[in-house]
């Protein structure tokens, strides 16, 4: 994943997944540690958060140079500091800070699976890549919501040799073709969730009505939008300012204008304000998410926030 640009220092540092898998091993360990007692749990926490900056600073040039993505380069660009002054505080005694590494942790090995796991066959049973299942089911679903809306792309193989990606012929005889990728299924925001839900400590039935709010609405959330993006690129219809677009992104072809409009600035920012209203959603349905969220807030801001009392969450939930 490192693009050309990367620093010398970063070109030591394992390929982007197995990085990721050590730092989702480590963060576990850490927690099973701290969970028996033991003081080293702390450290090895505090260590990982580090390590956790490392590689989010690692990810940066392909965010900005590959991904051209100004929202996620940015995210990962300050996931460096954030991290880092993470491990600090949970080293310096601010316990607090376990659950979020135990959701983490929990976040990467929900994701990881669908990035790391190849085809294989078993008993005689070709089982195909989890991504490809993942991917295919979203781009199914992404074309029907197309043809409703009166469209017809041709469908055609992605890149990676799925059937996951539609043709679209312009007026002047160009074809642009969409392909939906891992990226675009949702499960990046599902991941965050499904690792946020796990990591602390509530009922079960409370639990799953958090998950019941923010997983269904995260995947239907995602579909509208890999249907928009395809619609708009596919058809040209943001081809706004071209000159200053590519410029900012750094590209060259002009039938990308739109795709990078619809994409790169529209899509992100609404997920962005989309994730903190479904997170809104959960906190209501499992108020110990407070307890991350304050962290979070104490990591950006530097103060302390209480907001059980600013969103009138219940001081003592109940499973009643």
């Amino acid at each position: 994943m490192l693009g050309h640009g990367a620093p010398a220092v970063l070109s030591v540092i394992p390929d982007t997944f197995t990085f990721a898998w050590i730092v989702a091993i480590l963060f576990a360990t850490a927690w099973l540690l701290d969970s028996r007692g033991l003081s080293a749990g702390r450290t090895l926490a505090a260590a990982t958060w580090a390590l956790f900056g490392l590689f989010w600073l690692s990810t940066v040039p392909y965010f900005a140079f590959e991904h051209q993505s100004y929202v996620e380069s940015i995210l990962a660009l300050v996931g460096f500091p954030a991290s880092v002054y993470a491990g600090y505080l949970l080293y310096d005694g601010r316990a607090s800070l376990f659950t979020l590494t135990r959701a983490i942790a929990f976040m990467l090995f929900i994701y990881l699976p669908f990035e790391t796991i190849p085809a294989f066959t078993f008993a005689g049973i070709a089982v195909p890549e989890p991504r490809r299942v993942l991917i295919e089911i979203v781009a199914s679903q992404t074309g029907a919501l197309i043809d409703l809306l009166g469209y017809a792309p041709e469908a055609v193989t992605s890149n990676e040799g799925y059937d996951a990606a539609y043709s679209w012929t312009l007026d002047d005889g160009h074809t642009v073709i969409i392909h939906i990728v891992l990226a675009c299924t949702g499960l990046g925001s599902m991941a965050i969730f499904g690792g946020l839900v796990a990591a602390v400590e509530a009922p079960l039935s409370r639990k799953l009505r958090a998950l019941a709010v923010s997983l269904p609405l995260i995947y239907v959330l995602n579909i509208l939008r890999t249907t928009f993006i395809s619609v708009v690129a596919g058809n040209q219809y943001m081809h706004w300012y071209p000159d200053l677009v590519l410029t900012m992104f750094g590209a060259t072809d002009p039938y990308r204008v739109s795709f990078l409009i619809s994409d790169r600035i529209m899509s992100q920012l609404l997920a962005v304000v989309a994730l903190i209203a479904i997170t809104f959603l959960a906190v209501r349905e499992l108020p110990e998410l407070a307890v991350i969220l304050e962290d979070v807030l104490y990591l950006i801001t530097g103060e302390e926030h209480d907001l059980t009392e600013s969103l009138d969450l219940p001081r003592e939930p109940t499973n009643r």
